[in-house]
Formats: C-alpha cells, structure tokens, sequence
C-alpha cells in the first residue's frame, strides 16, 4: 500500500496481513496513544541450525534482580517512611515481583506509586529526591543519569541545588558517612521543600526513577569496589550470599554455543546434570541419561564447526551492565577454573572469559533507546540483530532467552519465533504465553531435555 494515512478499515487490512497473534503493550502514562500493537513472530518448536542468541542479563544470565527489588522496595519506604519491617513487611512476591521484573524502570515504578501512593509522605518524597539527586551528581558514575537529575531539578526550579556553598564543600568528600548524610538529607530538604508546591502522578515517577537509580548505583559501586560481603550482610543478613553470579548452566552454554568446548565434555556435561537436578529436583533415566550425553557431545561438536553470534540485551543502563557482567564474567571464569585440569585449553578458555568484551559480540543496553522503548517493546531485540548483522529471512534461526513476561514478548515482537522463557523464583508468577517453551529447569534444561532445540542429525 502506498497511502500514507489510511482509516480505520484499510488500517485493520493492513494489520491482518502482518500475522495471527498480537501482543498489546502498554506505553508509560505521559505517551501517546495509549498502547501499542505488536505483531508476535510465528513460534518455532526446532530449527536445522542457529545462527544467533539473544539473551537477557538480569535473571537469565546473571542474579541482580534482587537488588533492583531491593532499590525499588528501598524507593516506596522512602517515600513511605516507612524504613524498617515492622512498620511495612516490604513488597508482597505473589503480588508485587510481576509488575516490578522485567520491564522498563519506568513502568516499575509507575505500578508501585498507583499502588502504594496513598501511604506516602510529601515531605519524605521531597527529602529523598533531593539527597538522591545531591549523591547522584557527587558520586553518579553516569553521565546520562546526571544529566536527568539536573533536568529535574530544573523543573522545580531546583537548580540552585548545584552552585550551592554546602553543595560544593560535599562534592569534595570521597565517601559520606552515615552523620554526613543526614546533615546533607536535612539542609537539602530545609532550604528547597517550599519549591516544591503540588506532586502529581507523572512527578512522582519522575522522582521515584532517581531515588531508585541512586540506591541501585550506590550498591553496584560498593560491589565495584569488593564490598559485596558487607553488602549482603546489610540487605539480606547473609555475608556469605552471592549478589551477582552466573545462573544455572551458564558457565557451560556459553562457551559451548561459541564452539569452544572441545575437550573434557565428561565434566561439562556432569556439571549442566548436576545444575538440572538441583534446579528440577530431577533425575534423567539411565537411557535419557545416555542419550543426553550423546547429544550434548554432538552440539558442542557442531558449534565447534558453525559457532554462533551472541548478544546480551537488557533494559540496564550501560554503567550497570558494565559492572554486572565484569563481576558475572568473574564468577563464570571462577567456575571454569574449578571445572577444568590445567592445560592449554583450559587457559585459552579463561583468558577467553576475562573480559565480557572478548565474548560477545554485540551488548545492547538501555541507553541504545528510549526508557519509554525499553521491553516489552521490540526495539532492544531489534537493535541487537542489526548489530549482529543477523539477515531478516535468518531470524528463524535465532534462539532467544528470557525469564520474564515482558521480555519474551519483546523477543517475539523482534521477529524472533524460539522464544524460550526461564524463569526463576522471582518470575515464576509471570504470564510466559509469549514464550515458544517453558523450561522451569533453566538453561541446563535447555541443552540436556531439549537439546537448544536444534535437530539432532
């Protein structure tokens, strides 16, 4: 059709031409129109080979998702005042990690203020936005993040904030100490409270998105800087807890898909059944064991020939993908090295996993779109096959990995049909119908059950 605009009629013509399912996604409040139509991608049950993996970061590759529940929960008691459990127990995993997992940032927070809005204090958002602001532009990484803020506190007229006396004697600190942020918390709050005159929902969002940012990137400096142990004892009570580590069957599938398994297949395999069955709690038959074994040789014998292009994509912004892979590529490095015997392959295969730049080769992020295109649009899953350079008639040959509803609907939305969903505790409560399969059993799942869903010869 060469028409420009057409009517409503000739509209529905058009759509129906473009598939059999649609995904309706809904555009943050201040967007026009209202919601979007995506036509899904036909699912695809197998394919002949693969020439590409899309993969999600946050609960498919790597576990960070409980510190952005953290920042998120952190953001509605500030907000709240509400601090400590015994006046609020915290956001509820039924009803809550669905909406808050997965999506962009925006509509995170967008859900938690429409539900929590009525417990929150107009003096409490003001005082947390303000010191979240202040840390923001004195100890932000992100440049992007910092440019937000200002605009921000442009909009209320706020500016000021940056050429105050105060302001600038603090941005010489190296660290604030817990007396430090109080005194810069109060004299914020006490000399801008009144430029603040009404809030209203799109302002709350605004302000909820930096309060977030600020614990979240406060938390991923403090890791940056080997903090973790500390960490983990502060937000969960346990020193010994892994912030960031790889997800089950991990530290095998991704050299495996890049062919570089070519020795010591006994012990990669036993590692993804071990992974399986504490995953599962299942055990493979003797005979399924055998023939798991068999065709696990047989994939990373042809990935050996035919390796496959791959790529990460994730509603982060950079500065925290940065810091998140570097410490997941710590951890998978560490794993391969507890794996292997020493020898030449085991060295090249780590010195291969030193740096996640060597690995990939594309890294999709936040900051190649818009917040209001983040998943489940289709734009982070589209970006990433261009810079795979992965043709459109091969887009059925791409496998595409997720944990959440929204990310295999952006999956599917990219023209992506072996969508495969695996998810995890915190998004076992998610609608998955978008997904081509289910494999509660993670990634170890995938390679032993299915087989990367690639027909055996």
């Amino acid at each position: 059709m060469k028409k420009k605009f057409i009517n409503k009629k000739e509209a529905k013509s058009l759509i129906t031409k473009l598939g059999d399912e649609f995904a309706v996604v809904k555009n943050p409040v201040y967007i026009h129109p209202e919601f979007e139509l995506y036509p899904l991608a036909k699912k695809i049950k197998t394919v002949d080979k693969l020439v590409a993996a899309v993969m999600d970061m946050d609960g498919t590759t790597t576990t960070t998702e409980l510190l952005c529940i953290h920042s998120l929960e952190f953001m509605v008691r500030k907000f709240s005042g509400k601090i400590d459990t015994q006046t609020w127990k915290g956001l509820n995993p039924k009803e809550d990690y669905p909406h808050i997992i997965g999506n962009s940032t925006t509509k995170h927070v967008e859900y938690l203020i429409t539900k929590y809005s009525k417990s929150f204090k107009k003096n409490e958002v003001i005082k947390s936005f303000l010191f979240a602001a202040a840390w923001t532009l004195i100890f932000g990484k992100d440049n992007q993040r910092k440019s937000e803020v200002v605009m921000n506190l442009k909009s209320f007229n706020c500016q000021d904030l940056i050429t105050d006396e105060y302001f600038k004697k603090i941005i010489n600190l190296t660290t604030l100490l817990d007396e430090d942020k109080e005194q810069l918390s109060d004299y914020l709050f006490n000399k801008y409270k009144n430029y603040f005159s009404s809030l209203g929902f799109n302002d709350y969002v605004r302000l909820g998105i930096d309060v977030y940012y600020q614990r979240y990137h406060e938390i991923l400096e403090r890791i940056r800087l080997g903090e973790s142990k500390f960490i983990a004892e502060e937000l969960f009570g346990d020193p010994h807890k892994h912030l960031i580590e790889a997800m089950p069957g991990i530290p095998v599938m991704l050299p495996m898909i890049k062919g570089l398994v070519i020795e010591h297949h006994d012990l990669f395999f036993d590692y993804l059944l071990k992974a399986y069955e504490h995953k599962t709690g299942k055990t493979f038959s003797l005979t399924n064991l055998e023939k798991a074994r068999k065709n696990f040789i047989e994939l990373c014998q042809k990935f050996q020939v035919s390796p496959i292009k791959t790529a990460i994509v994730t509603s982060s912004i950079f500065y925290e993908a940065d810091i998140v892979l570097r410490e997941v590529f710590k951890v998978i490095s560490n794993e391969l090295n507890n794996l292997l015997p020493d020898s030449d392959f085991k060295r090249n295969l780590l010195k291969k996993f030193s740096d996640y730049n060597f690995y990939y080769d594309a890294i999709v992020t936040a900051n190649d779109s818009s917040e209001i295109r983040l998943k489940p649009h289709r734009d982070l899953y589209s970006i990433a096959l261009f810079k795979l350079n992965v043709a459109k008639e091969d887009f059925n040959k791409v496998i595409g990995f997720e944990d959440s509803e929204s990310g295999t609907i952006a999956i599917r939305a990219a023209g992506i049909g072996l969508s495969i969903a695996v998810p995890f505790a915190e998004t076992s409560g998610h609608n998955l119908k978008a997904a081509t399969y289910v494999c509660k059993g993670g990634l170890p799942e995938v390679i032993l059950k299915y087989n990367m869903f690639v027909n055996s010869k």
